[in-house]
């Protein structure tokens, strides 16, 4: 099995055309000693959360360098359980805009200010990013007025935080690059064709690449092509899952006399198992990927239920046969 780090994947990718139009910095080739590792900040699949797991957030520190994927509700808090400095953090990457994976957004963003950072603050994503950014920023606006009279602030929020916008298309493409990082992407399936047609917004993946490691994030997804493309050779591949069957027992439980969802129960059910990517298909892909290891992320039922991980164990069996970890908030790998 091949294994592409950040020098062997970015030529895997020029010799295939894809970077072609694209000038790329010395710095990208660069060697450097920053080890790379992943933080589970939160696990749950939602739009869910409880005293166990919170919404979806993953972390990559590269050396002492933090790199957010995903900010759903219990982000910042799950960052100081991390020992993170939230201060340090200047880079965002969004999958897609469902709340819950962007819903600590503004709090993390406005705390970022208050508390006095000045070096800019960039969050990276889909279509509608840089809305969600200075909607962010509105939500905040009595908070700057307020500070900037009683406290004499003098440095705007707007001027160190941006929203910018990360074309998805079906190729993979550079999303970031810095001294330590590749970031590659490519858009995924969360996000049928026929909802396509009607809406702007498109759902993305992300790879990253140093001189000694590769992570992938699905983020959410059925199965897909394009994922499979970007996760080629990967150490890690975070991908959420679903475990059809005890789902179900949950959502039937929770929906059932007037609880969850009465405004559209089955068309929600339609959604989950539409637009999630199974046990089965989350196997299958870390097979045709070659991936060393395959990491369960923003897991249904996860804590919603109290399942053994072999549960999940079994249909992911049925295609690959690397190491697999049931992924949840504060695991180090």
């Amino acid at each position: 099995m091949t294994t592409f780090k950040r020098r062997t994947f970015l030529n895997h990718l020029l010799g295939a055309g894809v970077f072609s139009q694209l000038p790329l910095a010395n710095s990208v080739l660069a060697q450097n000693d920053n080890a790379m590792k992943l933080i589970l900040l939160g696990t749950q699949g939602g739009p869910n959360f409880n005293l166990m797991r919170g919404e979806t957030s993953s972390l990559i520190m590269v050396g002492d360098r933090p790199y957010l994927i995903d900010c759903g509700y219990g982000t910042f808090r799950a960052l100081l359980e991390a020992d993170v400095n939230f201060l340090s953090l200047p880079n965002i990457f969004l999958t897609h805009l469902h709340d819950d994976h962007v819903a600590d957004l503004p709090v993390l963003l406005s705390h970022q200010w208050t508390q006095g950072r000045v070096e800019p603050t960039m969050v990276y994503g889909p279509y509608g990013t840089e809305a969600l950014v200075a909607s962010a920023l509105q939500f905040n606006q009595a908070n700057t007025d307020i500070r900037f009279i009683d406290e004499q602030r003098t440095l705007h929020p707007s001027t160190v935080t941006s929203g910018e916008v990360i074309p998805a298309t079906t190729t993979v493409h550079k999303a970031y690059e810095d001294d330590r990082v590749l970031v590659t992407t490519i858009e995924n399936t969360h996000f049928p064709e026929w909802a396509k047609e009607q809406m702007p917004h498109r759902a993305l993946s992300y790879r990253f690449d140093t001189d000694d490691r590769s992570i992938v994030f699905s983020g959410d997804t059925t199965y897909s092509e394009n994922l499979v493309k970007l996760a080629q050779g990967a150490d890690i591949f975070v991908c959420e899952t679903i475990e059809l069957v005890t789902t179900r027992e949950w959502f039937d439980q929770v929906t059932g006399g007037g609880g969850l969802y009465q405004d559209a129960r089955e068309g929600i059910w339609q959604h989950i198992i539409e637009t999630h990517a199974s046990t089965q298909q989350a196997g299958r892909m870390a097979a045709e990927a070659g991936v060393t290891t395959l990491v369960l992320n923003h897991v249904l039922p996860g804590s919603l239920m109290d399942l053994p991980d072999e549960i999940y164990f079994e249909g992911i069996r049925e295609s690959f046969q690397g190491e697999i970890i049931v992924g949840t908030d504060q695991m180090v790998i």
